[in-house]
């Protein structure tokens, strides 16, 4: 199946080792916040035409804490080969540099220190991000190709199985000092198949995943699940027609600033040559949350 091909092309360059080289970076002309772009409303726009989204495939965007670095994975006209791209703003303008080849899905910690790239990370030095390095058991094991983490260091992650399409999505809490054994999140979020790239907010309050279930528009859908009072997580909620299409939806996460929900699209043919970065007003999320 061509979608399970696309998550092992993730996993695979997810999987790829080696130190981080920085390249010279380019001055971009534009100014201001979120790369200079208009903000969107309650329709998903195209994220930075011609800029960060192109013909090609772009795909994983996130933003820093301090929302003055934006990361996301590229591979177009610019960049022949796969490439781990960071957009940084210097006073009003972004500079863009070419990182390394393409790295796992990029995600960074709420307090800013930590560069999740899987199973492996990059921690923030005075020089910048260290080398690549490998998360220890009982991580170091397992196939991950997203892994987030909320504001007191739980992990939440997916898991990449060839052999397992309803591989489940996990989290892990620090119990003294240690990581705990992963365990499988509950029904709500693990029914289906290719459950994957989960995004945990700061606080836990909500999950979002993407997923293809029976209620889902034939493809992978992006879904959320609020957390109950009781602490039980809540129904899987679809992200509706605005967000989720025929085409294939993944990777969804909310700026930090928490004011918009970004995620990945295929607006090409089946073969997935024209992936865009989406974003639109995270208020399309916080409509779905049910009263209590």
């Amino acid at each position: 199946m061509r979608y399970f091909t696309v998550l092992a092309a993730a996993f695979l360059a997810a999987a790829s080792g080696g130190n981080v080289s920085q390249a010279d970076g380019s001055e971009s002309k534009v100014a201001g916040p979120y790369l200079g772009q208009q903000p969107p409303g309650l329709i998903p726009e195209v994220f930075a035409p011609g800029l960060v989204s192109t013909n090609g495939w772009e795909y994983g965007g996130t933003f820093s804490p301090d929302m003055q670095e934006f990361y996301f994975l590229a591979q177009n006209e610019k960049y022949s080969d796969s490439s781990f791209i960071l957009f940084k703003r210097e006073g009003e303008t972004w500079q863009e540099t070419r990182i390394s080849a393409r790295k796992g899905q990029p995600f960074i910690a709420p307090d800013g220190k930590t560069l999740h790239l899987g199973r492996r990370y990059m921690e923030r030095t005075d020089a910048g991000w260290s080398d690549v390095k490998q998360l220890d058991a009982p991580f170091s094991d397992i196939l991950i190709m997203r892994m987030t983490a909320s504001a007191n260091g739980t992990y939440y992650f997916d898991t990449y199985d060839k052999d397992n399409e309803s591989a489940p999505i996990r989290y892990s809490r620090v119990i003294d000092g240690k990581y705990e054994t992963p365990k499988p999140l509950s029904a709500e979020i693990n029914t289906g198949t290719y459950l994957s790239h989960p995004f945990i907010a700061p606080d836990e309050s909500y999950i979002l995943w993407d997923a293809k279930r029976d209620d889902g528009q034939g493809n992978s859908d992006i879904y959320v699940s609020f957390r109950k009072q009781n602490g039980a997580w809540g129904k899987a909620i679809n992200l509706g027609d605005a967000i989720n299409t025929d085409a294939w939806e993944a990777s969804a996460s909310v700026t930090p600033d928490g004011k918009y929900l970004f995620f990945s699209r295929n607006v090409g043919s089946d073969s997935y040559e024209n992936v865009d970065i989406f974003w639109v007003d995270a208020q399309v999320l916080y409509d779905l949350r049910p009263a209590e």
